[in-house]
């Protein structure tokens, strides 16, 4: 088995270290909601610097854009009408630093509809992007046929700067589901790509934030 190797130190926001920044983002153990212009407080101690991503999340209706948003600390689901923005910090541990950094994300989220409707709305949402996320559900076997076409539709050449990030949402352990790792050959576009799985919502930042080090 390959070795993984991580941009971020796993487990450290639960550690003794990491519980003070864990703290300052959550309360009663619900994330804390916060304004335009709002940050978890800190002590001047504990004070470490803010890295802002910009992500857009993309893919055809119905695959888990909004309810990924909404797991990860947003609002509650609802299919948006236009461009929904919610901003998350998450408090994170470089492995090749000592020194801990807070991650401001904010997550773009636009329906398929809206998109192929309003011209204006795919040029603002990958303004200043630092990532493309692309959804596929693991229970819909047509969403991740889709992806290259999908793919063609939102990126131009002139976006070579933008990450990408293929995400498999609603994984049906216990199930069957539609899209295996073994079952067939991945669309053209996608084999140098990496897939990262959900199970039901339940994924990981630590391989959708860019390695830096």
């Amino acid at each position: 088995m390959a070795e993984q190797h991580w941009a971020l130190e796993p487990g450290w926001l639960l550690s003794p270290a990491g519980r003070p920044y864990l703290d300052s983002i959550v309360h009663k153990n619900q994330r804390r909601a916060f304004g335009l212009l709002e940050r978890p407080a800190l002590p001047p101690a504990l004070a470490v610097p803010t890295v802002t991503y910009k992500l857009f999340l993309a893919g055809r209706s119905g695959v888990g854009k909004t309810a990924l948003v909404a797991w990860l600390g947003g609002p509650p689901p609802f299919v948006p009408t236009g461009i929904e923005v919610t901003t998350l910090f998450w408090p994170a541990k470089p492995c090749c630093s000592g020194r801990p950094v807070l991650f401001q994300l904010h997550l773009w989220d636009c329906g398929d509809g809206a998109l192929r409707k309003f011209e204006h709305l795919l040029p603002a949402c990958k303004e200043e992007a630092d990532a493309a996320l692309f959804l596929f559900s693991f229970t819909d076997r047509v969403s991740f046929e889709e992806l290259p076409a999908l793919m063609g539709r939102v990126l131009d050449p002139g976006d070579p700067h933008l990450v990408r990030v293929v995400v498999g949402t609603k994984y049906p352990f216990g199930g069957v589901p539609k899209v295996t790792h073994g079952g067939g050959i991945a669309p053209s576009g996608l084999s140098e790509l990496g897939i990262t799985g959900t199970e039901n919502m339940h994924t990981s930042l630590h391989r959708c934030i860019p390695n830096t080090c």
